[in-house]
């Protein structure tokens, strides 16, 4: 079984040693979605995403998933890693999409996952969990396929619409 401190140091050091290279910009966004995993979740939270420039584009995200297991509710953090990619270059039209990768855990599952986002704001992934230890949620295991449908708005918009 994958431990969890493991992963996540796995993705620590991947993405301090990226960000020791060069300045980034970072972005604040907040998160909502929809996440099916062995039952349906809801899904909100908020990422951190950071760029240099938009060719590849890392998030760090926090989140929590609502939802109800053998009709009790339950609530379960999560985090997520992401790298967005898109290489094609002079045409902006086409950085419009990104091929997304990334892994996201929570205290009962960790899930590699694959995907597209358009404009970083609206993705699409699915992946597989696998449960860490036999923990399940109210009696359900969480593993197998994973879906993520995510709206990811950023702060700046939210903040330009209020002036």
């Amino acid at each position: 079984m994958i431990n969890a401190r493991f992963a996540i140091a796995i993705l620590s050091v991947f993405f301090l040693s990226t960000f020791a290279k060069a300045q980034l910009t970072v972005h604040k966004m907040i998160s909502v979605g929809y996440t099916y995993q062995n039952q349906s979740f809801g899904e909100i939270g908020g990422k951190l995403l950071f760029l240099k420039n938009d060719d590849v584009i890392y998030r760090l995200g926090a989140s929590a998933l609502m939802g109800s297991a053998h009709s009790q509710f339950a609530v379960m953090p999560k985090i997520s890693a992401d790298v967005l990619l898109n290489f094609e270059k002079n045409v902006d039209f086409n950085h419009s999409y990104y091929f997304l990768m990334g892994a996201e855990g929570t205290n009962k599952y960790i899930a590699p996952k694959v995907g597209v986002t358009l404009f970083g704001i609206l993705d699409l992934t699915g992946g597989y969990a696998f449960p860490i230890g036999n923990s399940g949620i109210n009696g359900k295991e969480l593993k197998g396929v994973n879906v993520n449908f995510t709206l990811n708005i950023p702060t700046v918009f939210i903040h330009d619409m209020f002036k």
